[in-house]
């Protein structure tokens, strides 16, 4: 494992790459530091540790702390996803008749699918970025000091631009760690804000240990219980069902071909961070609305009910979930056109017949599969609640987070193995025809 590492360094292409994309990562986490100018950074650090257990503490893990720092990048990549959940829940329900074409167009389409996430991105974002300037402005401190001193129009133009543009930032951020990087961008960037978290909550547990607030049993406890979540959740997202696939002998001339055995891999989750990224996303919307009114009665009774640990929030985070995991396979997995594509290359499955039935099969199988995948996912993303309200856990490691950093590990591990594969594959072979003809030659052949 430390050689496979160090052959990263070896590749001038693959070299390139990391060091793009470790670079983009600083850059972004010095922009998540740099405050907004005319905030009160004591009253708004009192803010955020009595909101802790919160939907808006939990926000400000995915935004890597700058959310509680209220910095040019508090927004963070969340008006992006909203924009492509919106785009994407549009295209799959085949509303706009104009995006299933853009769809089917390739890449071309893609690309203009792109731009109208785009678009969308900046709408969304300057509305979430007007919505939050007025909640930090009149949102109420244990203290009584307000969180912004001077809250004139001049403020709010300079900070919702300020945002705006720093969420656009991220975005072309993302996207260009995604061409000349390796990785997921927009993952990559959520991964480093959850990761940047890790060593605070490690010296929370020791403090809280040392000052006997908890035991070193359940400390212990607490540790294994996030290891053993760690090893579930690599499990889970390299758990696959294996489908035999039999391929039928042809004549082609004087060749034989075919007749070959070989197998359709589908993963149990096969989503992967995009369900819960996604679930997150769509909880942070009626924040967003209570934003505009914090001290109105009804704003007031939806942050009662919309709060971590509360039965609502839970239900409807593990349903948005359990939904997502089965959109994204929708959209991702046609079983029709897998179908389509066997029957076409001789392709079978054993003793169920090419075309249609073959479809169904695969859909049988997809629909089960992904039920388990999703129930055990929402488990997951709601034991860190369980873990704070009955073990009094310091930290919300695991979970979400926890699903959020082992896939998006996971998928960079496996770009940079391929990477590798592929850059060393062309030598592999010359040496083994090397190799081989030395032993036709000492054989006297």
């Amino acid at each position: 494992m430390i050689q496979r590492f160090a052959d990263i360094f070896e590749v001038p292409d693959l070299r390139k790459r990391v060091g793009f994309t470790l670079g983009a990562l600083f850059m972004y986490r010095i922009g998540a530091a740099i405050p907004i100018p005319g905030i009160n950074s004591e009253a708004l650090r009192s803010v955020f540790e009595a909101h802790a257990g919160s939907l808006l503490g939990f926000l400000n893990i995915f935004s890597g702390g700058a959310l509680g720092r209220f910095s040019i990048f508090s927004m963070g990549v969340m008006p992006y996803i909203n924009a492509s959940i919106i785009i994407s829940l549009l295209q799959g329900a085949h509303v706009i008749p104009y995006l299933d074409r853009l769809y089917k167009e390739g890449e071309l389409g893609r690309r203009k699918l792109n731009q109208l996430t785009r678009y969308l991105t900046l709408f969304l974002a300057a509305f979430q970025s007007f919505g939050l300037t007025v909640a930090m402005s009149k949102m109420p401190t244990p203290g009584g000091i307000p969180v912004v001193a001077n809250p004139n129009a001049y403020f709010y133009a300079v900070t919702v631009l300020t945002l705006t543009a720093g969420t656009i930032f991220i975005m072309w951020l993302g996207e260009q760690m995604t061409e000349q990087g390796i990785g997921n961008g927009i993952s990559l960037i959520i991964f480093a804000g959850i990761v940047e978290r890790i060593p605070g909550a490690c010296y929370s547990l020791v403090q809280l240990v040392q000052a006997e607030e908890i035991g070193l049993f359940a400390a212990l406890f607490l540790t294994a219980a996030v290891l053993a979540v760690t090893l579930g959740t690599v499990y889970l997202e390299t758990g696959q069902r294996k489908i035999p696939v039999q391929y039928a002998k042809r004549v082609v001339g004087r060749k034989m071909y075919g007749g070959a055995s070989s197998y359709l891999p589908l993963k149990v989750d096969q989503s992967g961070v995009i369900a819960v990224i996604f679930a997150v996303s769509l909880l942070a919307v009626p924040m967003t609305i209570v934003q505009f009114t914090p001290q109105a009665p009804w704003a007031q009774k939806m942050m009662e009910f919309w709060t971590r640990g509360n039965w609502l929030y839970q239900v409807v985070y593990a349903a948005l979930i359990i939904f997502f995991c089965y959109f994204y396979n929708s959209v991702s997995i046609n079983p029709t056109d897998l179908a389509e594509n066997m029957k076409k290359s001789g392709g079978f499955i054993p003793g169920i017949r090419p075309g249609e039935p073959t479809a169904k099969y695969i859909e049988w199988i997809m629909e089960r599969i992904t039920l388990w995948g999703a129930v055990f996912v929402a488990a997951i993303a709601v034991l860190p609640d369980f873990l704070r309200t009955q073990m009094n856990a310091p930290f919300y490691l695991g979970g979400t987070s926890l699903l959020i950093a082992v896939g998006v590990a996971l998928d960079t591990m496996g770009q940079l193995e391929a990477h590798l594969i592929m850059r060393h594959y062309e030598g592999f072979l010359k040496r083994g025809r090397i190799r081989q003809r030395w032993f036709n030659v000492g054989a006297g052949n």
